[in-house]
C-alpha cells in the first residue's frame, strides 16, 4: 500500500471554510464523497482509475489519473485532512486481446495469440514479459514521472491471489439476478450467448465467451463447452480460473475493493448505472462518480488507444510543459475537447498567465484558479525576466511569440534565439531564466514540426501594400530605442487609417481597427493565419529586423502563394 504524502499546505481554518464554498470542480466532487461518508460511516476513502491496455496508453488515460487526484487533494482539504485516502489505478489486463492495435509493431506475432488475457500475450516490443505487461509499464512510468501517489493493480493478479473471491461466489449465487440486469441490454443474438463469468480455457488460455451451461454454487465453478472441439469442462469462478464480463467486472472491483468514487467517459453514463445495479447485487453500495466529456482528434473523432488517433503523452511533453497538460485536463471536464497538437500553445501561454495572476487572487479565487489544483496548493512562484531580481515575469514572452519569432527568423538555433530575447530583455539569459529556456526548446520543435510544413506567405493586396509601406514609414520614425507601447501605438495608427472599424470607436471618437489588418500582417509577412499582439512582436524580434521583413514583402520574395 503507497499510503499519500503529507500535505505541505497549512490547513488553516479560513482555508478549510473557503473550500467548502468554492465552486471549482474538484471541490464540488469532494463535497458529494464527504456526503457518501455520512452515510456509510467507512473510515477511508478508497478512489479508483480503470485503465485497459489493450493499446498504449495515451493522455485520456492519465487525464482520468490527474483530474481523480486534483479530486483526491481537495477531499483532502476539506476535511482538514482527517480521513486516510488511496489511489488504485486498476489495469483490466487479463482481459482477451479482441483486436491488433494499429499502433504496435510485429503484428503478426499479435494475430496468433488473439483472444488471450493480456498478461499472455508476448510483448511485441521485445522489452516485457507480455503486451500487458508493456503497456502497464509506460502507463506506471508516465504516472510515477509526474509524481502521482498511486497504488498499481493487476486484475490479472488479483484474479489470481484470490482477492475478488469472496464477490465472484456472491455473483456465482445471484447469477440469475446478475443475468436480469444484462440481458435486456442486449442485443437477441447476444442474449442466447451472455454470461457474466468468462473461463479461461485449461488448454488454450483463450478467455472463452461461451453459454455457461451449469453452476455449482457449492463447488464455486461453472460448466461450459468448447464450441470447436465439443469437449465440456468444469472451471472454478475463483482463484483466476474465469474472469466477470467488463460490466459485471467493474461492479466486482467496486464491491470486493470497496470503491468509493470512480469518473468516467460520457459514453459510459449507461454502463455506470448497469454496473451500479450489479454493485447493488452484490450487497455493495456503488462508488460516486463524475462523467467527464471525451477528447476528440482532429477530425472530430473520439481519440482511442488501439487507433492511435490524438496525442499521445510523449508527444505533448515534446512540445511542452506537463503543467500545460495538467491545465488542458482541468479545465471544463464536461465539455468535449479537441485533443490534437494545435491546442499546445494555448494551453501552454494560458498557464503562464494563471501563474501570473495566482498571486495578485484572494483565497477564494486561488482556490478557482487551475494552478492551485495542478500543484496541490503551492503554485511555485512566476519565473522573473534576468532571474529573481526581475520586473517582468517570463510570461510576458508568450509561447505564441516565440513561435512567431522563430518564424520569422528562421532561425532554430537557441543561441540565435536568445540573441533576440536578452536585446528584448537585457539580463534575460539560459541560466537566470531556464524557464523561459525551456519554452525556446519547445517552441523550436513545435514551429519545426508543425508550423514549419503549413507556411505559406502570400503577396500583398493594393490596401495592404498601402498599409505595409505606411508602417514601414511609422516603424522608422520611432526613437532609436522605443518600447512597446509605442510600437503598438504605431501600428494602430497605421491600421485606423487603412483598415478602420467604424464600428468600434474609441474615446476620441477615432474609428478602431479591423481584424483583417492584423490577419494580412501575419499572413504577409509571418507567413501563418495569425499571431500575438503585433507590436510585442516587433519589440521582441527588432524594429530594423521588422522593417527589412516588410521590403522582402513589398519587393515579393517572402510570397511563396499569391492569394
Amino acid at each position: 500500500m503507497t499510503a499519500p504524502r503529507p500535505l505541505a499546505l497549512d490547513l488553516t481554518p479560513a482555508l478549510i471554510e473557503a473550500a467548502a464554498k468554492s465552486k471549482a470542480w474538484p471541490f464540488e466532487e469532494a463535497r458529494k464523497i464527504v456526503a457518501r461518508l455520512e452515510k456509510t460511516g467507512k473510515g477511508e476513502v478508497l478512489f479508483e482509475t480503470g485503465y485497459g491496455p489493450s493499446g498504449l496508453p495515451h493522455i485520456g488515460t492519465f487525464g482520468e489519473v490527474a483530474r481523480t487526484t486534483m479530486v483526491l487533494h481537495a477531499f483532502r482539504v476539506l476535511t482538514g485532512d482527517r480521513v486516510p485516502t488511496r489511489l488504485l489505478c486498476f489495469s483490466d489486463d487479463m482481459d482477451g486481446m479482441r483486436k491488433v492495435p494499429d499502433n504496435v509493431p510485429n503484428q503478426d506475432l499479435l494475430r496468433g495469440h488473439l483472444g488471450k488475457p493480456l498478461t499472455r500475450v508476448p510483448d511485441p516490443f521485445g522489452t516485457h514479459d507480455s503486451f500487458g505487461h508493456h503497456n502497464n509499464a509506460r502507463l506506471r512510468g508516465f504516472l510515477d514521472a509526474f509524481g502521482f501517489t498511486y497504488e498499481f493493480a493487476s486484475a490479472t493478479d488479483y484474479y489470481a491471489a484470490g482477492r475478488l473471491d469472496e464477490k465472484l461466489l456472491v455473483m456465482l449465487e445471484r447469477y440469475d439476478d446478475v443475468m436480469a440486469i444484462m440481458l435486456p441490454t442486449l442485443r437477441e443474438e447476444r442474449r442466447r450467448t451472455y454470461a457474466p463469468f468468462l473461463p479461461v480455457h485449461p488448454k488454450t488460455g483463450v478467455v472463452m465467451q461461451v453459454p455457461i451451461e451449469e453452476r455449482n454454487v457449492a463447488r464455486g465453478t461453472v460448466v461450459w463447452t468448447d464450441p470447436d472441439t465439443g469437449e465440456r469442462f468444469e472451471t472454478p469462478v475463483t482463484g483466476g480460473g474465469a474472469k466477470a464480463q467488463w460490466k459485471p467486472d467493474w461492479a466486482l472491483r467496486w464491491a470486493a475493493l470497496g470503491v468509493d468514487y470512480e469518473m468516467s467517459g460520457k459514453d459510459h453514463i449507461d454502463n455506470v448505472r448497469i454496473s451500479g445495479q450489479i454493485c447493488r447485487v452484490l450487497g455493495e453500495r456503488p462508488p460516486e462518480g463524475f462523467n467527464y466529456e471525451l477528447f476528440l482528434d482532429d477530425q472530430g473523432q473520439k481519440i482511442s488507444k488501439s487507433k492511435g488517433n490524438g496525442l499521445t503523452i510523449d508527444e505533448w511533453l515534446s512540445y511542452a510543459s506537463p503543467e500545460s497538460l495538467s491545465l488542458f485536463m482541468f479545465r471544463e471536464p464536461k465539455a468535449a475537447k479537441r485533443l490534437y497538437f494545435d491546442v499546445i500553445p494555448k494551453n501552454v501561454d494560458e498557464y503562464a498567465q494563471f501563474l501570473e495572476a495566482y498571486r495578485r487572487q484572494p483565497l477564494e479565487q486561488q482556490l478557482g484558479n487551475p494552478v492551485w489544483h495542478i500543484h496541490s496548493g503551492l503554485p511555485p512562484e512566476p519565473e522573473r525576466i534576468g532571474g529573481a531580481a526581475g520586473n517582468a515575469p517570463s510570461s510576458s514572452i508568450s509561447f505564441t511569440m516565440l513561435l512567431n519569432l522563430v518564424s520569422a527568423s528562421n532561425a532554430e538555433d537557441r543561441a540565435v534565439l536568445w540573441g533576440f530575447l536578452s536585446r528584448y530583455a537585457p539580463g534575460a539569459s539560459p541560466a537566470s531564466n531556464p524557464e523561459l529556456d525551456r519554452l525556446v526548446g519547445y517552441a523550436i520543435r513545435y514551429f519545426h514540426d508543425f508550423v514549419k510544413p503549413g507556411k505559406v506567405f502570400r503577396a500583398p493586396t493594393a490596401t495592404e501594400r498601402a498599409a505595409l509601406e505606411a508602417l514601414d514609414a511609422a516603424l522608422g520614425a520611432l526613437p532609436a530605442v522605443p518600447d512597446g507601447d509605442a510600437i503598438q501605438a504605431a501600428v494602430y495608427d497605421v491600421g485606423r487609417s487603412h483598415f478602420p472599424d467604424t464600428k468600434k470607436l474609441g474615446p476620441d471618437g477615432r474609428p478602431g481597427v479591423s481584424q483583417e489588418f492584423f490577419a494580412s500582417l501575419y499572413q504577409v509577412l509571418i507567413g501563418q493565419e495569425r499571431g500575438p499582439r503585433f507590436g510585442s512582436f516587433v519589440a521582441l524580434y527588432g524594429v530594423a529586423e521588422t522593417r527589412t521583413l516588410i521590403g522582402k514583402a513589398l519587393a515579393g520574395t517572402l510570397a511563396t502563394k499569391v492569394a
